[in-house]
């Protein structure tokens, strides 16, 4: 027929049922080329775990364990692909094919039982170093690689949720955590108070400050955390660097989320430092790490750092800011807009320089009601040191 359209309507058929017909299939040829755990299978060399560990098994008595590497490299997906809980990993692994060649798995044999994983943590890995030698290794063989080459690193610290209940606690009084910088900022201290003329301080020991604190009844080792912009309950706080790289994380640490961002960072860096030889040429911190003490510790390590910015408080409304003085370091001193030079008057506890006005000049500047509202009409200005 001329000009016409021929549609040949093909018979409708009911699929028979497929899952139980018998195939030759590989598993290899089941997970796509692509797949995230192929690039990660082809660069690192899980085999090193077996001698890590063989120290904590009966070499020839028992009934035969589950494979470390199998065991390790389960909760390293489970890490990956965020399944938090132990049995909804293992029904992952039950029906992915993906995660099953990963960790050397038949599409017919039985995945191992969630209470493996949590048994041997508690009782074969508790109190052990395994699962900080396992990250050591791989970070080194992604330095071997060329993956990593510790020139810039940046720190941060996330929030964990504990698993307990923020109603239900204690409270006790315990010590607070000790920042690993403070000898040598009080040291620093005296030091700068003494070039500028001053007596030291009077020995007042900084820690240990009792406090009393929430402790959960269910998880004793969580933090109870109260923070601007933050839930609050009981977490824990992981503390991450990685490198400038390619993103590659060298360390991390985890503590209470009552302990404050910048109490173990030093200490963290000296170990990357001297674990993986690293010669570090920078290091970018979140503001939680604006410290004297983390200041002082870089530049004694002659390490430059940069922080995120924190915005400091504002003044009062009418008031005058900060960064309305400006610091000359030929005369180490702020001068106001009126041109009055702020000069140093002592270095307190936490590192800060004060600068301070003479009130005999404020008494009768034109700008004094928007600058102080202190009694003796003198304004004072804090920094780390010098213009910062």
């Amino acid at each position: 027929m001329s000009g016409a359209f021929v549609i040949q309507l093909g018979m409708l058929r009911k699929r028979g049922l497929l899952q139980t017909e018998i195939e030759m299939v590989s598993l290899d040829g089941l997970v796509p080329e692509d797949h995230l755990l192929r690039k990660i299978e082809a660069v690192i060399d899980f085999s090193f775990i077996h001698d890590r560990v063989a120290s904590l098994y009966c070499a020839d008595n028992g009934r035969p364990p589950l494979d470390p590497v199998l065991m390790f490299k389960a909760l390293f997906v489970g890490y990956l692909f965020g399944v938090r809980s132990e049995r909804q990993l293992v029904r992952e692994i039950e029906v992915n094919v993906a995660y099953r060649w990963f960790l050397g798995l038949r599409l017919t044999d039985k995945v191992f039982d969630a209470s493996t994983l949590s048994q041997n943590r508690r009782r074969r890995y508790n109190d052990t170093s395994v699962a900080q030698d396992i990250f050591d290794e791989i970070v080194e063989q992604a330095i071997r690689l060329g993956l990593v080459d510790g020139a810039v690193l940046y720190t941060d610290s996330t929030h964990l949720k504990a698993n307990a209940n923020k109603g239900r606690y204690d409270k006790a009084v315990v010590e607070k955590s000790r920042a690993d910088y403070w000898d040598a900022l009080d040291a620093a201290i005296t030091e700068d108070r003494r070039a500028h003329g001053k007596k030291p301080l009077k020995d007042r020991p900084r820690e240990p400050v009792s406090k009393e604190t929430k402790i959960s009844r269910t998880d004793t080792d969580a933090g109870y955390m109260v923070r601007d912009g933050k839930p609050k309950g009981f977490f824990y706080l992981d503390h991450r660097t990685v490198d400038g790289k390619l993103g590659i994380i060298t360390d991390t640490h985890a503590t209470p989320a009552n302990v404050h961002d910048s109490i173990p960072y030093l200490g963290r860096l000296d170990r990357q430092i001297e674990r993986f030889g690293l010669t570090v040429g920078a290091v970018g911190l979140d503001a939680g790490y604006a410290t004297a003490g983390i200041a002082k510790g870089l530049e004694d390590r002659d390490i430059p750092g940069v922080t995120g910015y924190r915005r400091p408080t504002p003044p009062k409304p009418g008031m005058m800011p900060k960064k309305a003085f400006v610091y000359e370091p030929d005369t180490d001193g702020y001068r106001c807009p009126e041109g009055q030079l702020l000069t140093y008057a002592t270095t307190d506890r936490n590192g800060y320089r004060h600068y301070r006005s003479d009130s005999a000049i404020c008494a009768h500047c034109p700008l004094l009601a928007s600058c102080t509202a202190s009694a003796n009409k003198t304004r004072i200005i804090p920094a780390m040191s010098g213009k910062t």
